[in-house]
């Protein structure tokens, strides 16, 4: 049993053949070391590497959807601690900049400072709400770039032309391709998705821990009817 769940590692990508036959067939998660590493992407949004005005030149005032959430560092997928709340994509930039600049210092935040550093013009466009809020509190999560099923919902379409399909995805019909994005560490509850998922790093890292089916009787489910119902 524990050699079937065993996780694969893979440091060159292999064929959309092997994966559906070898890989994919077997219903367990693999690791693929540098399956980015050709996109514009890995060095156009690095923010070490002046990534976030990139960004914002890119996508500048569009609107996106933010979670707001009261228990940052932990996102739950429930509305009861989070509510998603719009904003122009350039002020979340703003934030990001921010909080490299102030890290590791203990002042908070306040609508003073922030207020000044994003300009008059975000906070008419609604963005008050954000002006007291943490930088830690605020998270983009699942912003799409692509949606096969409901186009209207894209909002980051631009970025598109920084990635590129991985080879062992060739033969399949995406479903979507959406962008996360947050400026500290964060959590998101446990949760299964509907679709199968290829996670691809772009910048920084994150950390994935997984149970399998055999699992469940010793999780903690949320009611099946719900925003939380797959958490």
């Amino acid at each position: 049993m524990e050699d079937s769940l065993r996780l694969q590692s893979f440091d060159q990508l292999p064929s959309a053949a092997q994966f559906a036959s070898q890989i994919e067939s077997r219903n367990v998660p693999a690791v693929f070391v540098g399956c980015v590493k050709g996109w514009k992407a890995v060095s156009k949004w690095n923010p070490s590497n002046g990534g976030l005005g990139y960004l914002e030149e890119r996508v500048g005032s569009f609107m996106v959807e933010a979670m707001l959430s009261q228990t940052a560092p932990v996102f739950y997928g429930d509305l009861r601690s989070h509510e998603r709340v719009p904003l122009p994509f350039s002020t979340f930039i703003g934030f990001c900049k921010w909080h490299r600049q102030n890290v590791g210092n203990s002042c908070s935040i306040n609508s003073n400072s922030l207020g000044h550093q994003l300009g008059e013009s975000d906070t008419e466009q609604g963005c008050s709400t954000f002006v007291d809020a943490a930088p830690k509190q605020i998270y983009l999560a699942q912003i799409p770039i692509i949606n096969a099923e409901n186009e209207e919902i894209v909002q980051l379409e631009t970025l598109q032309e920084d990635i590129q399909l991985p080879a062992i995805l060739e033969e399949k019909n995406l479903s979507s391709i959406n962008l996360w994005m947050n400026i500290a560490q964060a959590r998101s509850s446990a949760h299964y998705d509907p679709h199968h998922n290829l996670l691809c790093i772009v910048t920084g890292r994150k950390q994935v821990v997984l149970w399998p089916p055999s699992a469940s009787p010793m999780l903690y489910p949320m009611p099946i009817y719900g925003e939380a119902s797959n958490h």
